[in-house]
């Protein structure tokens, strides 16, 4: 597979079930002339269980910047380089921006290999809506951080996807919950395409209460899916009930012809003299006796 210049493979590998390897990302990792990882030990038993021998090269969030010039040197020099991370699409909440910025800015070919994505199996399982959705990734360690981050994606009107590991998960639904609300409906993803593969959709609160329940359900790394809660612009826009009930419940809470009109004027765009007269006949339905 060498070229005058080589080329960057971005290859997905399996997040957790072997056989979730594409056969294109075997053909490629098996026909470059190095493989950049972010964990030797880690890659290099997967390539062995995949019967797959080639050189490693480290690239990992701590020497990442370091790494750049040296892997594009080598491509120039000919090599065909693939890029994989510990598990699922590569730059998905791992390394490798810097190197595939680089890649481009220096005329390289980069090609992706599709294929497992943790962000994209929780989405099909969660259960809820898809055609719009935020990816965050991890959110701050710090409490304070944190909160700032949720209190800001508050605002989002489409489904948001999160990163956690298990011991913190406990604590990312209370912070989730007290910043989106109890209510706000949510999916836990645990431990996809593995073994004990757990997805829980319910609201926080009732997910505070599951993994409360057994100790082992913090086991293992999640994705948290948290659906939109209902935008300021759909309850701007959202159809009122006739002006007749409107008037009615007005009346029945006390405000008197005038004040009914008043507010019922304001919530319809309507004038509050026309509606005056119906505040009267709504008043006195409202003093009638009930059958």
């Amino acid at each position: 597979m060498s070229n005058q210049s080589g080329r960057l493979f971005i290859v997905a590998t399996p997040i957790g079930n072997l056989g979730d390897i594409t056969e294109r990302a075997r053909e490629i990792l098996a026909g470059v002339d190095r493989v950049a990882v972010e964990d030797t030990r880690h890659s290099g038993r997967l390539l062995a269980k995949l019967g797959i021998r080639r050189p490693l090269l480290s690239v990992h969030e701590h020497n990442e910047l370091s790494r750049v010039d040296q892997v594009i040197e080598k491509i120039h020099g000919g090599e065909d380089i693939a890029l994989i991370s510990d598990a699922g699409t590569p730059l998905i909440s791992d390394p490798g921006y810097r190197l595939v910025k680089a890649a481009k800015a220096a005329a390289i070919e980069v090609l992706t290999i599709p294929g497992p994505s943790s962000v994209m199996a929780a989405l099909s399982v969660s259960g809820l809506p898809t055609d719009r959705f935020t990816f965050e990734g991890f959110l701050p360690a710090r409490a304070a951080a944190r909160q700032r981050r949720l209190k800001a994606l508050a605002r989002l009107e489409q489904t948001l996807v999160l990163l956690e590991a298990g011991r913190r998960v406990p604590q990312a639904l209370h912070d989730l919950a007290h910043a989106l609300g109890p209510n706000r409906e949510a999916a836990l993803c645990r431990e996809l395409t593995k073994r004990f593969e757990t997805t829980e959709t319910d609201t926080l609160e009732r997910l505070i209460q599951w993994i409360a329940a057994d100790s082992d359900r913090t086991r293992g790394e999640f994705v948290i899916v948290v659906a939109a809660g209902e935008s300021a612009n759909a309850i701007e826009h959202a159809e009122l009930p006739p002006i007749t009930e409107i008037l009615s419940l007005l009346r029945h809470e006390g405000l008197g012809a005038k004040a009914a009109a008043r507010v019922a004027a304001r919530l319809t765009g309507q004038s509050a003299n026309a509606l005056y007269t119906l505040a009267i006949a709504a008043g006195s339905d409202a003093t009638k006796p009930s059958d």
